[in-house]
């Protein structure tokens, strides 16, 4: 019986660098985090809630994230989420692996495929 890997198997690899890449430029909350996924991948990539808030709280509680509450007149309150210095570290080591990585699929694939 031939095994696929499932796209909730990529998107639980991949969670966390996009979501660290996303708060690196500035702080952004749950909802904008979710929907900016959404439209970048041309919706191929969805978070639902019951996912994407225990990721941002594990996140935080690992010293990568930083929430604050944020409240502004007419709007619910929000938590918005920054990267804290360790947490940009973690992204760039995790960017350059998965660079690695993607240019190794991509010469295998590529090689056999030419």
């Amino acid at each position: 019986m031939e095994r696929t890997i499932s796209q909730t198997e990529w998107k639980r690899g991949s969670s966390e660098l996009l979501i660290l890449s996303l708060v690196e430029a500035r702080p952004r909350h749950g909802y904008e985090i979710s929907k900016l996924i959404e439209q970048r991948s041309g919706g191929t990539i969805r978070f639902h809630v019951a996912s994407l808030y225990p990721m941002l709280y594990r996140l935080e509680r690992r010293g990568w994230l930083q929430g604050r509450w944020v409240e502004k007149s007419g709007q619910r309150r929000r938590r918005y989420y920054r990267l804290t210095r360790q947490g940009r570290r973690v992204l760039h080591s995790q960017l350059r692996g998965w660079r690695q990585f993607v240019a190794g699929i991509n010469r295998i694939t590529e090689a056999e495929n030419a």
